[in-house]
């Protein structure tokens, strides 16, 4: 039986992280078709590497294929919303992404390179480095990207790109930008700060809704529950 408690607190810090990260699915001044005009040398990826796209507060990643093909797991609210496969493999727009990550539906699709990138600067990055594990071979990797291709669902935390290509490469589901933002939490909620904060807004908004269980509980216990944690 899952823990209500638990589940509470995975669901506010996937609201947390798409809040602090909401101009990262944007392209800023590009527009759709200007985004996907550049030209990239595709010649330089080998079949089961892994892409990494640069974005304004986070990275997205996919395995290449080869053929300008890139497997990558995107999030899509056209998914929930109708089954016509000629809609939904059109290229996915920023409304559609966020819109996807809200409703947590996602897809591991195959694009074009030009179409994965979005207009952004491709890199080549293994993650072996960084994360020191042992990767798999590069066939191995592109055919593991090839049999989950589908219908996934998403979260911001525990199924995202970076756990799919992850576990492409290395038989196991990581996401150190993931692990980052907890950490960033973590730090917030063992600083005293928030404690006093978080009582001060309790007594505020026992104040303006008046003495009720409602609004007396939340005022108590979450103060508290941050002081423990500290």
């Amino acid at each position: 039986m899952k823990n209500p408690m638990l589940e509470a607190a995975s669901l506010l810090l996937e609201k947390l992280l798409l809040i602090s990260n909401f101009r990262l699915f944007s392209l800023g001044a590009l527009g759709e078709d200007k985004a996907r005009s550049r030209f990239y040398e595709i010649s330089s990826f080998l079949r089961g590497d892994v892409l990494e796209v640069p974005r304004t507060n986070f990275t997205h990643y996919g395995i290449y294929l080869g053929d300008n093909r890139v497997a990558h797991l995107m999030p899509d609210i056209l998914l929930a919303l109708t089954k016509d496969e000629g809609r939904t493999r059109q290229v996915v727009s920023n409304k559609r992404l966020i819109l996807g990550v809200i409703g947590k539906v996602a897809s591991v699709r195959v694009d074009t390179v030009e179409d994965f990138a979005y207009g952004a600067d491709i890199l080549v990055n293994h993650l072996d480095k960084s994360l020191r594990k042992k990767a798999l071979l590069n066939e191995e990797v592109a055919l593991r990207a090839e049999a989950q291709l589908g219908f996934t669902p998403y979260s911001l935390l525990w199924n995202n790109c970076e756990h799919f290509v992850t576990n492409c490469r290395y038989g196991t589901r990581l996401s150190p930008q993931a692990d980052q933002f907890c950490e960033v939490v973590k730090i917030i909620i063992r600083s005293q700060r928030s404690v006093f904060l978080s009582a001060l807004l309790g007594l505020a908004f026992v104040i303006c809704m008046g003495l009720a269980s409602y609004t007396i509980l939340p005022a108590i216990f979450i103060p508290f529950i941050l002081w423990m944690a500290g």
